[in-house]
């Protein structure tokens, strides 16, 4: 069976990371959809979506598992929540199962007849993308969160210092 797993990964992080192992061991094969694709440089998505699923790719190569068990996709939001699921279901390959931990999405998923099961999250008070970015925004450290590869991208890209850009020019649109 083909499962979903959406998210924003706002970075892809270690529990993220676990939940796909987990999802692997249930199903055949994964589809991770990178949500939000539209939103970028801004505090809550200060990563792009090509960047996003270069930290996926990345980590899942680093941690060895079969990428030919694997799909990287991405969707845009859509205002139009009835329409949705038909949305999403067009832009990836067939799938029967989902896993998300989001009340909507799971209703509007099990309405079009997907089997949904809801997310645990794994150590969800440490393994957080706000407590990661909020992490950086305070320089404390984050890199033992996400796996090594993802600290890798984060650091070539710049994004501690892209992040702290944003809440400055966020906080104070005038002061750039």
């Amino acid at each position: 069976m083909r499962a979903l797993y959406m998210g924003r990964f706002q970075p892809f992080h270690r529990g993220h990371l676990e939940v796909v192992k987990r999802i692997l061991e249930e199903n055949d094969e994964i589809i991770i959809a990178v949500g939000s694709a539209n939103f970028n440089y801004n505090l809550k998505s200060p990563f792009t979506c090509g960047e996003r699923i270069w930290m996926i790719h990345e980590a899942l190569v680093e941690a060895r598992i079969d990428l030919k068990r694997v799909y990287i996709g991405a969707y845009s939001n859509i205002e139009n929540n009835a329409m949705w699921a038909s949305y999403i279901r067009s832009l990836f390959p067939p799938f029967k199962r989902a896993y998300t931990g989001n009340p909507l999405t799971q209703i509007l998923l099990m309405e079009a007849g997907v089997d949904v099961v809801p997310l645990k999250m794994i150590k969800r008070e440490l393994y957080c993308a706000t407590t990661i970015r909020e992490r950086m925004l305070r320089g404390e450290p984050w890199e033992e969160l996400v796996p090594p590869a993802v600290a890798r991208i984060i650091n070539e890209i710049d994004g501690v210092s892209r992040l702290q850009y944003l809440a400055r020019s966020e906080s104070d649109p005038l002061s750039y």
